[in-house]
């Protein structure tokens, strides 16, 4: 079993534009090839956590979001870098449409999309790290487990708890993981 570095998608992955479902809206956030060239290099493998309640809400279809993350992953592949897998809940509880509105267990801040990536890529949890940008995303590393909780927070507001590692950009959050994982 091997480590990985599970890594929200809005805000972290691509800068944060409410929704993002369309090739031409979705802006790479700067670094992040980087951290996920680095990430790979130190033997982690890539795993995407992302919540996905537009769809859920009707904005966007199941369709729509797939044809964004093939092209995502595309783009990473570009630059040589395999993201192992891409997880995502489309479900909302309260604002989902029809069969999208519903409790899910794999809806951050619940774990299940991270132990779906243990038990189907063969992740190590407990030598794992997770990069979010909000609480949701973080409960949903501890919930599973994950020891490095790294949140993404260029503004650095909030006091975090003390088990989360605040960072301010992604060349910071790369600064950490060389420097925790490099053998």
């Amino acid at each position: 079993m091997s480590p990985a570095l599970f890594l929200d998608r809005d805000g972290v992955i691509n800068v944060e534009k409410n929704y993002v479902h369309r090739i031409e809206d979705f802006e790479f956030m700067p670094g992040i090839f980087e951290l996920c060239d680095t990430a790979r290099s130190l033997g982690l493998t890539l795993v995407v956590v992302t919540n996905q309640a537009g769809i859920g809400r009707g904005y966007y279809t199941e369709a729509d979001y797939q044809k964004l993350t093939a092209w995502m992953l595309a783009e990473f592949a570009a630059r040589g870098i395999d993201i192992a897998r891409v997880y995502h809940c489309p479900y909302h509880p309260t604002e989902g449409i029809g069969g999208y509105r519903r409790e899910s267990f794999e809806r951050k801040p619940n774990p299940g999309m991270l132990l779906r990536a243990r038990d189907e890529l063969g992740v190590a949890l407990t030598r794992s790290a997770l990069l979010g940008d909000r609480a949701t995303d973080i409960e949903a590393g501890r919930r599973a487990g994950v020891p490095h909780l790294l949140l993404l927070d260029a503004g650095a507001t909030a006091d975090a708890a003390a088990d989360v590692v605040r960072v301010g950009d992604l060349h910071a959050a790369r600064t950490w993981l060389l420097e925790k994982y490099r053998r």
